[in-house]
């Protein structure tokens, strides 16, 4: 039987800036339909690491493949959405509207200058409620709630129908009730087979929703099932983390207290 081709395959990262050492001979295979969370301190690569996915930064040391094309020679980007940490940060001025910002997820299919049409249209009608934002569809992006704003960009990312979804950090400021409905949204697209990479804190959510979990900081410490990650204990973690860490259960859902 033939070996399924990984979804991204990163093989042997380094990455450095100017005097700090970012990332450290990284090895990471990604397939279809996994979710892995990528968990870490603040500066311990992990951004950097998605940007270097992403072919936002230029590879220094190592390669990167997407089912199975080097980063270089990959063509469908179409297929990879992304929403960054910054999504849900608007001043009060910004202008555009849930509708607007959603639609704006289909230009990347678009050539220069095609007008949306009613079939456009209706995609936004169908992703808004789905996501249950519907009655927000005429409100001002930045006048939302943090939640309804990450809402709001899920639905763009998941608009033109990606077959891979990327978030960096996205429930920061959000509360907990609307965490607690963002994960479960994620449990509904990795069930409809959706790949997902996700890098977040929110190391005891993510042990219980995502598939994969990998420990970085600035090297993989630990990269696994989360089952295998549940089993890890807080010293075990700590030293992953480089200070103390501490479980708290809040609600039956076990959070990281740093």
């Amino acid at each position: 039987m033939e070996k399924e081709t990984p979804i991204f395959e990163l093989k042997d990262i380094s990455y450095s800036y100017p005097n700090k050492l970012a990332l450290s001979h990284i090895n990471i295979q990604i397939y279809k339909g996994d979710f892995l969370a990528i968990v870490g301190p603040n500066g311990s690569g992990k951004s950097t690491l998605l940007k270097l996915i992403l072919g936002l930064l230029p590879l220094q040391k190592g390669d990167i493949y997407i089912s199975g094309n080097k980063i270089n020679q990959y063509k469908s980007w179409e297929d990879i959405s992304y929403v960054s940490q910054k999504s849900n940060a608007f001043s009060s001025g910004f202008p555009a509207t849930v509708k607007e910002v959603v639609m704006s997820g289909l230009t990347k299919n678009k050539s220069l200058f095609k007008w949306f049409n009613k079939e456009d249209e209706k995609k936004v009608d169908q992703i808004l409620e789905r996501l249950n934002i519907s009655d927000l569809k005429h409100e001002n992006i930045a006048q939302l709630s943090g939640g309804q704003q990450q809402r709001t960009f899920i639905a763009r990312a998941l608009i033109s129908k990606p077959s891979i979804l990327i978030l960096d950090e996205p429930t920061v400021g959000i509360d907990a009730r609307h965490v607690s409905e963002f994960y479960q949204l994620l449990t509904r697209l990795k069930n409809e087979g959706i790949t997902i990479i996700l890098v977040t804190h929110d190391i005891g959510v993510v042990a219980d929703t995502a598939s994969q979990v990998a420990c970085l900081n600035q090297h993989i410490h630990f990269h696994g099932t989360s089952e295998s990650f549940k089993s890890l204990d807080e010293v075990s973690i700590s030293k992953i983390y480089g200070h103390p860490v501490q479980f708290v259960d809040h609600q039956h859902e076990r959070s990281c207290c740093m």
